[in-house]
């Protein structure tokens, strides 16, 4: 797994991972609200897997 996502990029996806996932014990209290793992998870490592099958690169470093 190659680094895919830019600092921009993670932060973003972990501050809304953060934010959704709250929403399971704070307001609604829906378990819907567990989604926010999902970008919480791909912030923190760097990997998108969507990205790759996609094919975008939003990190700075120059592919090899």
């Amino acid at each position: 797994m190659k680094v895919n996502e830019g600092t921009i990029d993670r932060i973003l996806r972990v501050i809304v991972g953060l934010g959704v996932l709250s929403l399971a014990f704070i307001g609604p209290k829906t378990p819907w609200a567990y989604l926010g793992l999902i970008p919480l998870v791909t912030g923190a490592i760097g990997f998108c897997p969507l990205y790759s099958i996609i094919g975008i690169n939003t990190c700075g470093l120059r592919r090899s």
